[in-house]
């Protein structure tokens, strides 16, 4: 299961403010079982329609349960904490999906 969540900063948020969301989002893979991977990035298309919308941060789970225990979780909502305490994020959306084969 793939949990894709995709930022826009506001304009004054500063780059060590970004890399610290950014670690605390990374660091939930040791927190909360079921978390298998996660990789982050800048948006780089060329096509400029990402209406502002600028870090890309996928979480990969086990399986839909473990996203399941992963929304509610502790962790996961001190996470939201932080990102409430900075005021760094303008907007987000949300995309899961399950990996289908070709």
């Amino acid at each position: 299961m793939r949990h894709i969540v995709v930022f826009k900063y506001k304009p004054s948020a500063t780059p060590e403010q970004i890399d610290q969301v950014t670690k605390a989002f990374s660091g939930l893979k040791d927190k909360i079982p079921g978390i298998i991977a996660f990789e982050h990035g800048i948006n780089d298309s060329p096509e400029n329609k990402n209406l502002g919308f600028t870090h890309v941060y996928q979480l990969t789970f086990t399986d839909a349960a473990t996203r399941d225990a992963y929304l509610p979780h502790p962790e996961h909502k001190k996470f939201g904490q932080l990102l409430g305490q900075l005021k760094v994020v303008e907007d987000v959306f949300v995309v899961d999906y399950a990996p289908v084969g070709e």
